[in-house]
């Protein structure tokens, strides 16, 4: 490929001198409808957020313009519009609240706060598994009834097997103690 071309053509560069102008012109230009009172506090923040986003989209500039600014206040319309009645259905227009409309719509809602399905389902799974915990351990489920019957028998089985035990342990002490008697008898014959 020769040096000096590229897709789609020349690269345009913007001149910085030409970039201070426009602003410049930008500046004299708020500053003229400050004085004829054209302009309040929230149409200067509406065009300081598209200066920021004209900036970082500079290929959409017209369209940026002309729905941030419908949103706030109607300007003048342009071409054959201000002859043409249109209503847009899908267009929606902020309208400004009170602060007594807002505190009385919010204070609805911190009575109670609204959640999700799945978290009104989470709450409602945890207080069953807590109910279900507390039966358990007072003994009113079908599974800790089946638990307390099964532990009585292996503590039936336990003593038994305890029992057992001690009465073997006695029967060899009593053994030994028999088997020791008779060696005594029988030692104490060939002595005399």
């Amino acid at each position: 490929m020769p040096k000096g071309k590229h897709k789609g053509g020349r690269r345009q560069f913007t001149n910085f001198e030409a970039l201070e102008e426009q602003k410049k012109k930008e500046e004299k230009e708020k500053q003229w409808r400050k004085t004829q009172g054209e302009t309040d506090s929230e149409e200067e923040a509406e065009e300081g957020e598209k200066s920021s986003a004209s900036s970082e989209e500079s290929g959409s500039e017209e369209e940026g313009e002309g729905e941030g600014e419908d949103d706030q206040k109607e300007r003048k319309p342009k071409g054959v519009a201000a002859l043409i009645e249109t209503e847009n259905p899908n267009r929606v227009v902020n309208k400004t609240k009170k602060v007594t409309q807002l505190s009385t719509t919010s204070g609805a809602a911190a009575g109670k706060p609204q959640l999700s399905r799945r978290e009104r389902e989470e709450i409602e799974k945890q207080r069953a598994t807590a109910h279900y915990r507390k039966m358990h351990a007072e003994g009113k489920t079908e599974e800790a009834r089946a638990d307390l019957a099964r532990l009585a028998i292996i503590r039936q089985q336990r003593e038994e097997a305890a029992k057992k035990k001690e009465e073997e342990r006695i029967a060899r002490e009593e053994a030994a103690a028999a088997k020791r008697e008779k060696m005594a008898k029988t030692l104490n014959k060939k002595k005399s």
